[in-house]
C-alpha cells in the first residue's frame, strides 16, 4: 500500500469511530460479560459439546473487542508520533508505519462487519482438486494447498488434515483440510471456484508454457444447532487402507473411510486420522457440510428463479489467474485486485484478495 493510498489520520479516526457502531462494541461487551458468567458456573463442562460452542462464541467476541481496543491504542500512538515529528524527523517513519497498520486493521474490522450469515462464523472445510492439465494440475493442487495452509498459519488459525492424497508422480491428487479460526468460512469463501495457473512447465523438456486449472471448494463446518438430517440407511460406509502419509498404523490397517450418500451420490473420503473411528467422524462432518451447502444452494437457486436472475456456477468459471510467465501477475477476475508479487501470494499472503472479494461482493 503506497503512502498516497493510506487515509489521513483524521480520516482513520472517523473510520474507527464508525467501527465502534457497526461492531456493536457496547452490546458485545455485555454479551461477553454474560457468557463469561455462564462459563464460570460449576458444571459448565458437563456438556462438553455445548461448552465448546459457548467458549467459541466468547472467544470470537473477545477477539473482536481486542482488535478494536488495539486499533484505538494504535490511533493514540500515531497521534503522539505525529506531535513528536516536530522535534525529531525520525518519528516520521514510525508515524507512517502506525498509520498503515491502523488502516489495515480497520480494513479487517470492516470486512468482519459484512459477515452476517450464521455460517460465516463457522470453521471451513477447504477441498482442492486438480482440473485439466494432467500432472501439472496435480502440482498446482499441491501449490494451492500449501498457499491455504500458509495463509491459515499466518492468521494463527488451526489446520487439520482430513484427506491429503499424493499424486502418482508429482503434487497431490486431492487435498481436504479443516481450517479453524474466527470467521474462517466467511473469509475463505472468497476462494471457492476455479484457479488458473500459467507458467513454464517444470515437467516439459522443451520448456513450453502450460495453462493449468484446479478447483477449490469451501464449505462451512456445520454446527450441531444447524439441522442437517442424515439417515444412516442412506449412507454406505467403506473402509480401506490409507494411501497417504501418516503416523504408525495409519498405512498398515484399514483406517481410511469412504462415505457414499446414496440419495445424492456425494462421496467423502478421510484417511489422515490415526483410527478408523476418527476418520469416520471427520468424514461425516464433511458430509454434513456438503449436504448443508447443497440445501443452501437449492434455496439460493429458488430465490434466483423468483428474481429472474441467472448465475453461472459451473466449474469452468475461473475466479483468479496466476501468471508466472511471460510476466508475473495474480489477478482476481471478480474484484479486479491484482499484484505482481506472485511468490508472496503463493506463500499465503492472500488477505488483499480475500478482503477485495468481500468488498466487491457487498457492492454488487
Amino acid at each position: 500500500m503506497s503512502d498516497e493510498t493510506i487515509p489521513t489520520l483524521d480520516e482513520l479516526a472517523e473510520r474507527l469511530a464508525a467501527a465502534r457502531g457497526y461492531l456493536h462494541i457496547e452490546e458485545n461487551e455485555r454479551r461477553l460479560h454474560d457468557l463469561d458468567a455462564v462459563i464460570s458456573q460449576p458444571g459448565f463442562w458437563d456438556d462438553a459439546q455445548a461448552a465448546q460452542a459457548t467458549s467459541k462464541r466468547a472467544s470470537d467476541i473477545r477477539s473482536t473487542l481486542d482488535e478494536y481496543r488495539a486499533a484505538c491504542a494504535t490511533l493514540e500512538d500515531a497521534r503522539a508520533a505525529l506531535e513528536l515529528i516536530e522535534e525529531d524527523d525520525a518519528f516520521a517513519v514510525e508515524f507512517d508505519e502506525l498509520r498503515a497498520g491502523l488502516s489495515s486493521a480497520l480494513d479487517r474490522m470492516e470486512v468482519e462487519s459484512w459477515f452476517t450469515d450464521p455460517s460465516d462464523a463457522c470453521d471451513a472445510i477447504v477441498s482442492v482438486n486438480p482440473g485439466s492439465g494432467g500432472l501439472e494440475a496435480q502440482d498446482w493442487t499441491d501449490m494451492l494447498y500449501r498457499m491455504y495452509v500458509r495463509y491459515a498459519e499466518k492468521k494463527g488459525w488451526k489446520v487439520k488434515l482430513l484427506d491429503v492424497v499424493p499424486g502418482e508422480v508429482i503434487g497431490l491428487d486431492r487435498a481436504v483440510v479443516q481450517i479453524e479460526g474466527k470467521n474462517a468460512f466467511g473469509m475463505l469463501r472468497s476462494e471457492h471456484g476455479v484457479h488458473r495457473l500459467v507458467r513454464i512447465s517444470p515437467t516439459d523438456d522443451k520448456k513450453r508454457r502450460q495453462t493449468t486449472f484446479a478447483g477449490v471448494e469451501v464449505l462451512p463446518v456445520v454446527e450441531d444447532d444447524i439441522e442437517v438430517e442424515i439417515n444412516p440407511s442412506d449412507v454406505r460406509v467403506d473402509v480401506y487402507r490409507s494411501s497417504g502419509p501418516g503416523g504408525q498404523c495409519v498405512n498398515t490397517t484399514d483406517s481410511a473411510v469412504r462415505l457414499t450418500h446414496l440419495p445424492t451420490g456425494i462421496v467423502v473420503t478421510c484417511q489422515n486420522e490415526k483410527s478408523q473411528l476418527q476418520n469416520k467422524e471427520s468424514a461425516f462432518k464433511v458430509l454434513r457440510a456438503k449436504l448443508y451447502e447443497l440445501e443452501r444452494q437449492k434455496r439460493e437457486d429458488e430465490m434466483d428463479a423468483l428474481r429472474g436472475e441467472k448465475r453461472d456456477n459451473s466449474f469452468g468459471s475461473q475466479i483468479r489467474n496466476y501468471v508466472l510467465y511471460p510476466y508475473q501477475l495474480v489477478k482476481d477476475v471478480r474484484s479486479g485486485v491484482e499484484t505482481g508479487n506472485v511468490d508472496a501470494v503463493l506463500d499465503g499472503q492472500i488477505d488483499e484478495f480475500v478482503i477485495g472479494y468481500h468488498r466487491w461482493r457487498v457492492s454488487q
